[in-house]
């Protein structure tokens, strides 16, 4: 399609800010950056894993070099709206970005029924490559947020993101279901994202420094699939408490010998 860009290349860096950090950078951000024309939007994705969630937990290792598969749009789907699919991977702190587009049904086809690509190019053998090589791959987890985008008056390449009510869930996993799941961000906090090509300009790091904001480390999928795991294990040692505590019954309930 044209005018969508569908090769990345770039530097991500993440800070996690709370309200007051966030209205003070936004004025300060007003000489140098300007929110772009999609204004607000919601984001809605389908990470892909093996059953054993392999990928995830090897991304959670923090190795030189990952990759994860997800299906994204912009704002809830019909059938027919645009969707992406992308493979996302980095190697010693840079990420590559390479997506195709296609409609909704048609991506959801092709990632979970076996169908062909309506249009087949270098980066769709490269998704092909993906869905053989992770056997068992299949949707995961839906991570969906509101977005904030701007970008550089006068540089181009400057991009900053904003994402808020990030949610996440591992039922009906349909981008038709809109921004629903289970908060990740606790009230009022604000996940910024610095895409630059290289390196960051004096003029931004004062700011940030001014503000405190301090660079971290978050992943939307490791933060929800840790969050799965933490609830898995609650709902586990909660039922083998009841079930414990069923056998006591039982032992107890059992007639004195005479």
């Amino acid at each position: 399609m044209a005018g969508i860009k569908n090769v990345f290349e770039r530097i991500e860096v993440k800070y996690l800010l709370d309200e007051l950090q966030y209205q003070a950078l936004m004025k300060k951000l007003e000489p140098i950056a300007a929110i772009d024309s999609y204004g607000e939007t919601s984001i809605l994705n389908i990470y892909f894993d093996t059953p054993d969630y392999k990928l995830i937990e090897k991304s959670l290792e923090k190795p030189v070099y990952k990759e994860k598969l997800r299906l994204r749009t912009y704002g809830i789907p019909e059938d027919d709206t645009n969707a992406f699919i992308e493979i996302k991977k980095k190697y010693k702190g840079v990420v590559y970005k390479r997506r195709i587009t296609m409609s909704y049904a048609e991506a959801v086809d092709y990632l979970t029924k076996g169908a062909r690509p309506p249009k087949e190019n270098q980066i769709s053998k490269e998704i092909d490559y993906f869905l053989k090589y992770y056997e068992g791959l299949k949707p995961a987890m839906a991570i969906s947020y509101d977005r904030i985008a701007m970008a550089g008056i006068y540089d181009p390449d400057l991009r900053i993101t904003f994402d808020t009510n990030i949610r996440w869930r591992t039922n009906d996993l349909t981008l038709k279901k809109g921004n629903v799941g289970k908060d990740i961000l606790l009230p009022g906090q604000h996940l910024m994202e610095l895409k630059i090509a290289g390196a960051m300009t004096p003029q931004l790091a004062r700011i940030l420094d001014e503000l405190n904001i301090r660079q971290t480390s978050f992943s939307k999928y490791g933060r929800g699939y840790l969050d799965l795991m933490q609830t898995n294990r609650g709902q586990f040692a909660a039922k083998d408490k009841e079930t414990q505590a069923g056998k006591s019954s039982r032992i107890l309930s059992f007639p004195r010998a005479v």
